[in-house]
This record gives C-alpha cells, sequence and structure tokens, in this order.
C-alpha cells in the first residue's frame, strides 16, 4: 500500500536530531519492501518517532534463478543504508533487524546479509515461517479483542503468504494464541514472475487464484477453518498492501490514510466490488491511481487473486484491514521485554 506518511526520504540525514528519550527500532526487510519503525512505549503500546518504507524488489527474479540479483541487492543496500543513518541518529534502548522470504530462500542470501552487516553495521536475523506468523499476531491481537471464538489472520507478503489459526483470548487483558499457521511459498512477487507471460490473457486471473487456493486447502482440512467460519465467532483478519489497497478504495479515499485503514471493516460485497474496480483500471490506471503507484502496479492483481483465493475458500461475511505487521510486532516484544527487565519502570500516557 502506497503510504505517503511513510515516504520521508527527503529528511535531512546530516542534521543531529535533538536529544530524547532512548527509542525501541524494528526493521523489516522483505521480499517487495524495505521497512522501518522507531518508536518510545506509551502506555500498552508505544509512540511513533520515525518510519520509513522503500520498495526494493529484493526477491526479484528469485524465482526463476534461486538467487538474489545483484540489481536487487543494490536496492536493497541503498535503503539498508538510508536506515542505517535515521537509526544513528538517535539514541536506541534496542533494535530488531529481520529478514524474511527472500533471503530464507535465495542461496546468497547468508552471503548478501554478511555483506549488509560489514557495510551498514546493521545485524539483521533471518527469522522462520513461524515468528513471522507470531509477529503479525502480536501487533494485530488488539483488533481481536472480544466478540469471536477464533479468527483467521493473513499477511500477503512479496514472497510468501502467511496464516494463522487464532484462538481468542477467553479472559480480558490475554493475548489470542496461535492455534495453527502456515506459510505458503507465494506472495505478490512470485506470482506476478510466475504468471507474468500470461498477464492479459484470458482466464488469468482466475488461474491464479486456482492455483493459490490449491495450496491453501490443506491448511483448512488441518483444522476445518471453513467449517468454523460456517457456525460464526470467526474473525477474518488481513494485513498487508493488498487489503489496505482494498480499503483505501472501499473508502474513495483520494490518498491514503493509515487512519482510516487500519481497524476498517469490509463487508464480503465491499471487498469483493474493490477487486472489481482493480481489475477493471488495466496496468495504467492502476498506476495512476493515488492508492497504487506505479511502483506497485504489476504487484496489485496477483495480491487480489491471493485475496481472492482465501475469501473463496473461508468466505466470512466481513474482512478487518490491519494497516500493522512485522514491525509492529517487533516494537512490543521490544517494549515488553524492556519491562519485564524493568518492573517498576513508569508507563507514559497517551499511546498511538
Amino acid at each position: 500500500m502506497a503510504q505517503c506518511a511513510e515516504r520521508q526520504d527527503d529528511l535531512p540525514i546530516g542534521m543531529p536530531l535533538r536529544p530524547g528519550p532512548p527509542a525501541f527500532a524494528a526493521l523489516d526487510l522483505g521480499t517487495n519492501n524495505c521497512r522501518l519503525l522507531v518508536g518510545v512505549p506509551a502506555g500498552d503500546g508505544f509512540r511513533v518517532l520515525d518510519s520509513f518504507s522503500r520498495i526494493v524488489r529484493l526477491g526479484e527474479g528469485l524465482h526463476h534463478t534461486g538467487r538474489l540479483s545483484p540489481p536487487a541487492m543494490e536496492r536493497a543496500l541503498s535503503a539498508l543504508h538510508g536506515c542505517a543513518a535515521r537509526l544513528a541518529r538517535r539514541p536506541l534502548r534496542g533494535l530488531r533487524a529481520i529478514a524474511t522470504e527472500a533471503c530464507r530462500r535465495a542461496a546468497n542470501g547468508p552471503e548478501f546479509l554478511a555483506r549488509v552487516r560489514r557495510e551498514t553495521g546493521l545485524p539483521i536475523d533471518v527469522i522462520s515461517t513461524r515468528e513471522e506468523a507470531e509477529l503479525a499476531l502480536e501487533s494485530c491481537a488488539p483488533l481481536l479483542a472480544g466478540g469471536a471464538r477464533r479468527a483467521l489472520l493473513f499477511d500477503i507478503g512479496g514472497g510468501s503468504t502467511e496464516l494463522a489459526w487464532v484462538r481468542a483470548s477467553s479472559c480480558a487483558g490475554d493475548r489470542p494464541e496461535l492455534a495453527g499457521y502456515v506459510s505458503v511459498p507465494v506472495g505478490v512477487v512470485t506470482l506476478a514472475e510466475r504468471f507474468a507471460a500470461r498477464a492479459g490473457d484470458p482466464g488469468y486471473f482466475e488461474d491464479m487464484v486456482d492455483d493459490v487456493r490449491t495450496r491453501l486447502e490443506p491448511f483448512d482440512r488441518v483444522h476445518c477453518i471453513g467449517h468454523e467460519i460456517r457456525r460464526g465467532g470467526v474473525h477474518l483478519l488481513g494485513t498487508s498492501g493488498t487489503v489496505t489497497t482494498l480499503a483505501g478504495l472501499a473508502l474513495d479515499l483520494p490518498r491514503y490514510c493509515r487512519s482510516q485503514v487500519d481497524g476498517t471493516v469490509l463487508s464480503r460485497r465491499q471487498a469483493e466490488d474493490a477487486v472489481d474496480r482493480l481489475r477493471a483500471m488495466g496496468r495504467d490506471g492502476l498506476a495512476r491511481h493515488p492508492c497504487v503507484g506505479p511502483e506497485r502496479a504489476e504487484f496489485v492483481l496477483p495480491g487480489c487473486a491471493i485475496f481472492v483465493a482465501i475469501h473463496a475458500l473461508w468466505p466470512a461475511p466481513e474482512v478487518m484491514v490491519a494497516d500493522r505487521g512485522l514491525r509492529e510486532g517487533m516494537l512490543l516484544r521490544l517494549i515488553r521485554a524492556e519491562r519485564a527487565r524493568r518492573p517498576h519502570a513508569p508507563r507514559p500516557h497517551a499511546p498511538i
């Protein structure tokens, strides 16, 4: 999703910030994006001090070669140098930096991350698919408070799609529990590359949907999720650029606004109408749309195909949209660990 509030590349890197309270930082190097979030504790959450997001397309060509390409690594390194410079401008109490599917799959992923550490000082770790699902759940847990027995959380990424089958908390203050998860090695970048030769052909979109649905069906058979959805009391919650784009269209936003999207609930009809509108735009229309843009135009329909496959297999009457993800989950964990070490430290007020 084009998140205008995070486009802060024009901040003067060489100019030192005023002294402030030590902050926590979370960096997520994904298959398509490099994202940074810096915040300080506030109430039960955190207050954002700085954020950054850049499309780097680290996984470009990975499906065909099994390796990160030199241009992709250079794009990612450029963004990571910028992140390192931003982090050097303020005192930090904690930092977590992770990489996901592209670096998990690439034969030269470890070599690339070693180079990143040498050149930027950033200690990026490749996390497991389970931790990826856990971090997404960590960030979205406040949206799942009350009203449901279960939840199905999905995160459509660049190189993979994570699904978490969640047992809702039974007591106030308890966090939801991960009852099962799966990481499907299909994301917007990998699906776009696999079907690139057929883009625009009749049946192209439907074939992408069928491909993804086939990969999801074993997870449904294990956990009987479709049966649980028909019984009721199950939330469907999506966190990714795809679902936030659908929400932006459904809300007719002239420009993307996180505060209006995060926590929005779309009816099944609203979600389906938004997909139809995106499919009707064509690539040029997608590139011009303020909630998409030229850098994401080729990935929107593959993302929609993944969403449609999820929504067809698990036809919940509503889908909740979350504009939060791995970075927020990492920050919350860092803050919780700090409080466990310092149990009597005062809590700032007014979380954002």
